[in-house]
Parts: C-alpha cells; sequence; structure tokens
C-alpha cells in the first residue's frame, strides 16, 4: 500500500525544456558540447557546494562575450509554465489528509529564484508538502543512491510504501535499485493530476 507519494519538481509541476534550453545555450557559448568541467561545475551548483556568484564567475571567466544577466537567462531558458490545475490536485491530495507528500528536485538557486519571482503561488505549493527537499539545499543530487536513503531515513518510510514520481530514467533506476515503486512520467503525454487513473493499480 502506498503510504508516501515522493515528487520531482521539473516537469512533473512545472515545465520543462531541457532540449530548447541545451540547444541555445551551445549556441551561445559557441560550443558543440558541454566540457567535462562545465558539467562538474553544473553538478557542483546543483549540489550547493558552489554559490551562485562562483558559479555565474566560471562561466564569465570562459565566455566574456555574455554578460552575467545573458548567462543568468540562458541558465533559466528551460524554465517553462506551472499549470495552475496541477495546485489544485495538490491542494486536494493534500486535504485529503491519505498520503505524505514530499517534494525531492534536482535544482539550484538560479532557478528557485526564477520559479519564486515567477509563479505567484509558490510558497502555496511548497506548504502543501510534509517535506520539501532541494538538492543544493541538503547537498545530494539525484540518482545517487544517498539522496534517496536520506529521504526514507528522514521520514522513517518504508521503500516499498512510497511511490516515487520522476521524468528521468536514471533516478527511477536508482529509485527501483531500493525498492521504491516508480512512475516514469512522460510529460509530453501524461499529467500528475492523472495519477489515480495511470497508477491505478498501485492505489
Amino acid at each position: 500500500m502506498i503510504k508516501t507519494i515522493i515528487f520531482d519538481f521539473g516537469n512533473v509541476f512545472i515545465n520543462l525544456d531541457i532540449e530548447g534550453a541545451t540547444n541555445k545555450m551551445l549556441e551561445a557559448l559557441n560550443i558543440e558540447v558541454f566540457s567535462e568541467e562545465m558539467i562538474a561545475f553544473n553538478s557542483f551548483y546543483e549540489q550547493g557546494l558552489i554559490s551562485t556568484n562562483e558559479f555565474i564567475d566560471f562561466y564569465s571567466e570562459n565566455f566574456p562575450m555574455l554578460s552575467k544577466e545573458e548567462l543568468i537567462d540562458l541558465w533559466n531558458f528551460m524554465l517553462k509554465d506551472f499549470p495552475e490545475h496541477r495546485l489544485d490536485f495538490l491542494k486536494t491530495l493534500k486535504a485529503s489528509n491519505k498520503y505524505k507528500l514530499v517534494l525531492l528536485s534536482n535544482t539550484n538557486e538560479l532557478h528557485i529564484n526564477w520559479v519564486k519571482e515567477n509563479v505567484p503561488f509558490y510558497n502555496e505549493f511548497k506548504n502543501c508538502f510534509n517535506a520539501f527537499y532541494l538538492s543544493q539545499e541538503i547537498q545530494l543530487r539525484k540518482p545517487n543512491k544517498d539522496i534517496f536513503e536520506f529521504v526514507l531515513d528522514e521520514n522513517n518510510l518504508k521503500a516499498d510504501e512510497c511511490l516515487f514520481i520522476d521524468d528521468n530514467q536514471n533516478n527511477i533506476d536508482t529509485a527501483n535499485t531500493i525498492k521504491i515503486k516508480t512512475w516514469h512520467i512522460n510529460p509530453e503525454t501524461e499529467d500528475v493530476s492523472d495519477i489515480f487513473k495511470i497508477k491505478s493499480d498501485l492505489f
């Protein structure tokens, strides 16, 4: 029986354009692929191991043709709309008091600041959860196993009583290895608000 639902944020609640943002950034930086150093810095930033200033300074030093404002706009380009019906679904779910609700997101300070400025109901959304974990605040990130173990331990949860929803296959695979039930949501064809229809076998 599912007692806890663990939600990703991007492409579950807020829509993302990851491919479009990647292509736009590669074009603006005039490169074909992200270097290993860039990938590492992005990862460090998601884990809160470097500050926003350090992160932006790294890109400014390597790509001086772009202003800091342009770099921030590029970084946030993937963030799109947050359909309000998903908030309504979440509020109804919270009001039912049937499940513990947890958010578990790989994100970073720039993205969250953008969300706070552009999603007027962000605080209302956040308050729907029993626990709210952002990678840069807990210094852990998916798909590493330790972030899932952290959530289970912190909330005294049994893995097989949890459903984890994410659009990233690597994250789903890790959750499966520790017996968490999963829904690999397809943001093109599925909506989190349809959870009880799509995953009816679990409820």
